[in-house]
């Protein structure tokens, strides 16, 4: 009788002592699956805070493209003709367009990569990207400059008719001008903007979307970058950098290691941005520009560009 009484309680202890595993194994189990969410986003945040460094140091050494390729004459491009109405129609009203490019590296559509050029359009690049981007059907987000647009008119409006989208990267990229005030980001993107409408035929086309020279982040304009990210947001335009890069404009020469720049930038993330270039200099962009696209195919990733977003 004793011994059975013993036996129960012994098989009670065991089962308590099981219950307490299996309730201390589920809260380690909870905390490894936060650390690793945590990680993962701090590891996103670390990337793109990175590449937004090597961009600043890479663009002060040409932060004044004003003062290149000023003798750049326009070209009419052929391209098949889209409905600019049509274009517009795509884009959502501002609050939720700012909330989706905020939110551009939460898609779970599955692997989606957005090709992004800034600094054009050039008669000496942009073309031969636009062809090869035709060749694959692909359509990418162009970044460009007041500057660049009064040059070349018609390859803009190609580059739209194409069904590219065309985003607002300022009017000189000239540091010393752009970041003097928050005031001075906004008089640039507006004056872009009004370019951009002009190039179009005088259309209402607004981007509504904007990237800092050099990122919207670090750098010694940080104060006055800080306040014009406010007052973009204040005025219905959303701002975005880039999560991976290519090194196009910061010393990469062959095919090889922009390739390798990609590679590491990419970091496996499911959701990237890549960083290139279609300024009058950088004919090493659309030599590689296959090899990058092939190797994203490689890798299972979709292509998309701004008007996707939702």
């Amino acid at each position: 009788m004793y011994r059975q009484i013993e036996i129960v309680g012994m098989r009670k202890n065991r089962d308590v002592k099981i219950v307490i595993t299996i309730i201390i194994t589920a809260i380690l189990a909870i905390i490894v699956c936060v650390g690793i969410i945590l990680y993962n986003k701090s590891k996103l945040a670390s990337q793109v805070a990175s590449a937004n460094i090597v961009e600043e140091q890479m663009a002060g050494n040409s932060e004044n493209v004003e003062s290149t390729g000023n003798d750049e004459k326009s070209k009419t491009t052929a391209g098949e003709k889209e409905s600019t109405e049509a274009q517009q129609s795509q884009k959502p009203d501002n609050k939720e367009f700012i909330s989706a490019v905020e939110n551009i590296y939460n898609g779970e559509e599955g692997k989606r990569a957005f090709l992004t050029f800034d600094d054009g359009p050039t008669e000496e690049v942009t073309p031969h990207i636009l062809d090869i981007l035709d060749k694959y059907n692909i359509k990418a987000t162009f970044f460009v400059l007041g500057t660049r647009v009064k040059q070349n008119p018609d390859i803009l409006k190609r580059e739209f008719e194409a069904g590219h989208y065309i985003a607002n990267h300022g009017y000189s990229h000239k540091y010393s001008a752009i970041y003097k005030s928050a005031d001075a980001v906004l008089e640039e993107y507006n004056k872009t903007e009004k370019i951009i409408q002009e190039a179009l035929g005088g259309t209402n086309y607004t981007s509504n979307l904007f990237r800092f020279p050099g990122g919207s982040h670090g750098g010694p304009y940080e104060k006055i970058k800080k306040e014009a990210r406010q007052k973009l947001k204040e005025n219905g335009v959303a701002y975005l950098d880039w999560s991976a890069l290519t090194y196009d404009a910061g010393g990469a020469d062959t095919k090889e290691e922009i390739i390798n720049n990609l590679k590491k930038t990419l970091n496996g993330w499911d959701n990237v941005v890549i960083l290139m270039h279609d300024a009058a200099d950088k004919k090493i962009t659309y030599e590689t520009l296959e090899d990058v696209i092939k190797y994203l195919q490689e890798q299972g990733y979709a292509f998309k560009n701004i008007y996707d977003l939702k």
